[in-house]
C-alpha cells in the first residue's frame, strides 16, 4: 500500500524497546495490559510512547495518562504507511519503550493489527484471556503464532489467571518458540468501566492515577517489568504543511460533552498556521472572538440538559452561524446542531437548531467503520462510529465512502455550516480541512483544486 500524500525531506531513525500489544479479538483485556505497562516502565523512571491502531479516541486518553504523552493514532489507510513509519521512527529517537495496542484480534480488518507490525517491523506480543482454559492456551497461542510467517510472535501474556497451578498448565501447554513473559492474575486494578462507544473517558475517572499505579503494581508481581526486543525504526520525515491557514482563528469545543479529537489534527491546524482556543459549551456562556468553530465528536447525550440549559452559548453560536462564518460539526458536533436530540431516556432537549430535524440515541450500533469524503478533488479520510439516528429534511451535499466503497454517512452543508457523523483525520487531506475551516464553497468535482 503506498502514500503519496506525504512528502520527503530528511531521513530520520532511532532505537527502542518496542512491541505491539494485541489480542486473539477484542475484550481480552489488552487495553488495560497496554496501559498498565506503560504505566509501569514510566514508574521505573523510562520515557514511554504509547500509539494505537486505527481510529479509537477513548483508549489513547487513559494511554497518555498512563504514560505522560501524547497518544498518536497508527494506520495504514487512515493515517497512512508514511505516517506510521514517521511517528515509529521519531519517537524511537528519545524513547526507552514504544507501546503499540492494536485493535480488535492480531489479524482482524483491513489493514489489520497485524499489517502494521509488518510496516512496523515490530514484534506482535498477544494478550489471550485465559479464564477457563488450560492446554487450549497453547493451541491459541500457535495459531497467533503461526498464522503468518512474516508476523513474529514470540511472547504472549496470560491474563485473568486464576492461581499459581494455573500459570504453570498454561506456560507448559506452549510450543517451541514461544514463551510466557508472564501471568497476570485476576484482580480489580485490571478493570476500567465502560460504556456504548468504549471505555469512560480519562477525565471522568478520579482515581484512574491511583488504579493506574495499582494495574502497574500487579504487572510487577507478574514479571512483566523487562523490556521487549530493542528495534531499529527509520522513515523519511513529512513535508512542511502548507501555510493555508494562516492567521485563521478557530475556536474547538473542548470538555466533557466534546472530547473526540485526534491530537494529529490539532497539530495540523498549528502547522497550517491557524491559531486555537479551546471553550466549554457546557460551561462558557461567550465563544472566543475567532472565525471559525468546530464541535468535534463526543457525549453530548449525556449533557443533554445542561447543554440545552446555556441559553447564551446557544445564541452566541445561532448568531455565529448567522453571520456566514466556517462551522464544522462532527458526530456528536453534529447531534448539538439539530433541533433535538433525544437521549437514551427519551429526554428531548432543544439544541441549537442549525439543522431541522433531530437526532435520536438509538438501543445499538447504528454505524461502524473506516470512511473517506472526496470534496474538492481531495480525500479526507477517517471513521464512523455512533449510536444515534438523524432524521432530517436537509439533503446531504455529498456522502462519504466506506473503505469498501459503498456510499455511507451524508455530508450536509448549510450556509458556513458542514456537519456530518464522519470524524475526519485531517492530515489526510490539509487543503480540504483548510477550505472548511475558511467557509469556502465546497464541491464533489474530482479534479484538483487550487490552493486558497
Amino acid at each position: 500500500m503506498s502514500d503519496e500524500r506525504t512528502g520527503t525531506s530528511n531521513n530520520i531513525a532511532g532505537e527502542a524497546a518496542a512491541a505491539l500489544i494485541t489480542a486473539p479479538g477484542s475484550g481480552q483485556g489488552k487495553s488495560m495490559i497496554t496501559a498498565a505497562l506503560a504505566r509501569l516502565h514510566r514508574n521505573a523512571g523510562r520515557k514511554v510512547r504509547v500509539f494505537k491502531h486505527g481510529p479509537d479516541y477513548l483508549d489513547p486518553m487513559v494511554l497518555a495518562l498512563a504514560s505522560g504523552q501524547p497518544v498518536y493514532q497508527l494506520h495504514p489507510w487512515m493515517t497512512g504507511e508514511a505516517e506510521c513509519r514517521w511517528r515509529l521512527a521519531e519517537a524511537a529517537r528519545d524513547a526507552d519503550i514504544i507501546l503499540v495496542e492494536g485493535s480488535m484480534g492480531l489479524f482482524d480488518g483491513d489493514p489489520s493489527s497485524a499489517d502494521l507490525a509488518v510496516l512496523a517491523g515490530i514484534p506482535a506480543i498477544p494478550v489471550i484471556d485465559a479464564r477457563g482454559m488450560a492446554q487450549t492456551f497453547g493451541a491459541v497461542a500457535l495459531g497467533l503464532a503461526s498464522f503468518r510467517s512474516d508476523v513474529p510472535v514470540h511472547e504472549v501474556i496470560a491474563n485473568r489467571v486464576g492461581s499459581a497451578r494455573h500459570a504453570a498448565m498454561l506456560e507448559e501447554s506452549l510450543s517451541q518458540g514461544i514463551s510466557l513473559l508472564g501471568a497476570v492474575p485476576r484482580s480489580d486494578a485490571m478493570s476500567i468501566p465502560d460504556r456504548h462507544l468504549g471505555l469512560v473517558q480519562a477525565s471522568e475517572l478520579a482515581d484512574l492515577d491511583a488504579k493506574l499505579d495499582a494495574a502497574a503494581a500487579v504487572l510487577a508481581e507478574a514479571g512483566l517489568d523487562r523490556l521487549p526486543a530493542q528495534v531499529s525504526l527509520t522513515a523519511e520525515a513529512p513535508a512542511v504543511a502548507p501555510r493555508l491557514l494562516e492567521g485563521v482563528r478557530i475556536a474547538i469545543a473542548r470538555d466533557a460533552a466534546f472530547a473526540f479529537i485526534y491530537p494529529a489534527n490539532l497539530d495540523l491546524l498549528r502547522a497550517m498556521g491557524a491559531e486555537l482556543h479551546f471553550f466549554s459549551p457546557l460551561i462558557d456562556r461567550v465563544l472566543p472572538i475567532v472565525d471559525a468553530l468546530w464541535l468535534p465528536g463526543g457525549y453530548p447525550e449525556l449533557h443533554g440538559t445542561t447543554l440545552a440549559a446555556n441559553k447564551d452559548m446557544l445564541a452566541a453560536i445561532r448568531t455565529f452561524h448567522s453571520d456566514g462564518r466556517a462551522i464544522l460539526a462532527e458526530c456528536g458536533g453534529l447531534m448539538y446542531c439539530t433541533q433535538v436530540l433525544v437521549d437514551k431516556s427519551s429526554r428531548r432537549h432543544e439544541l441549537l437548531g442549525l439543522m431541522p430535524g433531530e437526532a435520536r440515541m438509538a438501543d445499538k450500533l447504528t454505524a461502524l467503520g473506516l470512511q473517506s469524503v472526496k470534496l474538492n478533488g481531495h480525500e479526507l479520510r477517517g471513521h464512523t462510529y455512533h449510536h444515534s439516528v438523524l432524521d432530517t429534511p436537509s439533503q446531504p451535499l455529498a456522502h462519504a465512502c466506506k473503505l469498501a466503497g459503498a456510499e455511507a454517512e451524508p455530508v450536509f452543508r448549510i450556509g458556513g455550516l458542514t456537519a456530518s457523523y464522519f470524524h475526519g483525520y485531517f492530515p489526510s487531506a490539509p487543503e480540504l480541512v483548510a477550505a472548511i475551516f475558511r467557509g469556502q464553497p465546497l464541491n464533489t468535482q474530482t479534479g484538483e483544486t487550487g490552493h486558497a
